[in-house]
């Protein structure tokens, strides 16, 4: 019983790290691959379907992969996650509306995540 609880509770994580990603792939607000990263930890650990569901997925699965396989994150996804976070963070410290803490959470946030992405391998 204590086993299937866990697995439970590593597919619901994983599906709202994956929700988080796929919502990041739109909203510039969240990186898309830091959210998959999680998400393929999280399914690996609670359910083989989806692992290989996401692994094998035609968008998806590739970045992952190269994570997997090599600790790589490729230049084209960083520069990409730059991009829309610097273009993110025009609109959030120009918006008036949003608290001061807010906009230092989100710039933490920014800060430790840009770190992560770019201190990581871009090619093998």
């Amino acid at each position: 019983m204590q086993m299937t609880i866990k697995r439970y509770f590593f597919i619901i994580l994983g599906g709202f790290f994956l929700l988080l990603g796929l919502i990041g792939i739109f909203l510039p607000l969240l990186p898309t691959t830091p959210f998959l990263i999680l998400t393929a930890i999280c399914f690996n650990k609670g359910s083989e379907k989806f692992h290989s569901w996401l692994l094998n997925h035609r968008l998806l699965g590739p970045p992952i992969l190269d994570w997997q396989k090599n600790r790589v994150i490729k230049r084209k996804f960083k520069v990409l996650a730059t991009v829309m976070m610097l273009f993110s963070s025009f609109f959030i410290f120009t918006n008036e509306s949003i608290p001061l803490i807010g906009k230092i959470s989100y710039f933490i946030l920014a800060i430790v995540l840009l770190s992560f992405i770019w201190s990581q391998k871009s090619e093998l």
